[in-house]
């Protein structure tokens, strides 16, 4: 069976960051798909349309989706509109879905406000679409605090630098774990690779390392 994966970077990438992530999925027999945008340009539910037609493009049986931090976001609006594009599975990499304190930070005044572009809207602060649990959905969270997040004070409890873990945290996740990496940093962990294949072929990530959702009530 042919399977690719569709990666969608974050807030202020252009996918180049997730260069090594994608050659060890290539490595692994995945055909992979970047889904680039701009913040600006529009809000997190019509790039999930543009998306979409990125999505209908890929000629393969199964379709996986990656997304890191806000990224993950566009990736909850495209299953909150197309619920059934795809029988393959999800992972968030430090995706705020909870929305995100640093965010509401930067919104407060008009001088950082900007930096946010359009991912307010439904976005980064905390009114993202909740997740409907038709694919299998891994969620791998940082704890090494480490990241552009800080300059702007930085999340509350154990966080990658930029977001906390409480913030990634999804009611209905197939599985959760924390790694000692940082918001960045995890694109270019190779255990963070490990994992993220090791979730697209089983559904669950490596059984030594699973830091258990102990509250599944969590959204």
């Amino acid at each position: 069976m042919k399977e690719a994966v569709v990666l969608v970077h974050g807030v202020w990438s252009n996918g180049v960051d997730l260069w090594r992530l994608r050659h060890r999925l290539k490595q692994s027999g995945y055909e992979c798909h970047n889904f680039n945008y701009h913040v600006w340009s529009q809000p997190p539910a019509d790039l999930a349309q543009r998306l979409k037609q990125l999505v209908d493009s890929v000629d393969a049986q199964r379709i996986h989706f990656i997304g890191h931090s806000y990224g993950g976001i566009i990736l909850l609006h495209l299953f909150e509109q197309f619920p059934h594009i795809s029988r393959g599975r999800v992972v968030l990499l430090g995706c705020p879905v909870n929305g995100s304190a640093v965010s509401r930070r930067l919104i407060r005044t008009p001088l950082t406000r900007w930096v946010l572009g359009k991912s307010r809207q439904r976005g980064l602060l905390g009114d993202a679409p909740v997740w409907k649990g038709w694919q299998d959905l891994g969620i791998i969270a940082g704890t090494f605090p480490l990241g552009m997040g800080l300059m702007a004070g930085g999340p509350v409890g154990p966080n990658d630098g930029t977001v906390a873990v409480t913030e990634t945290q999804i009611a209905g996740a197939s599985d959760f774990i924390t790694l000692p990496v940082s918001h960045s940093g995890m694109l270019l962990s190779p255990r963070v690779a490990h994992e993220v294949i090791t979730f697209l072929r089983t559904g669950h990530f490596d059984q030594d390392t699973v830091t258990p959702l102990l509250d599944s009530s969590i959204a």
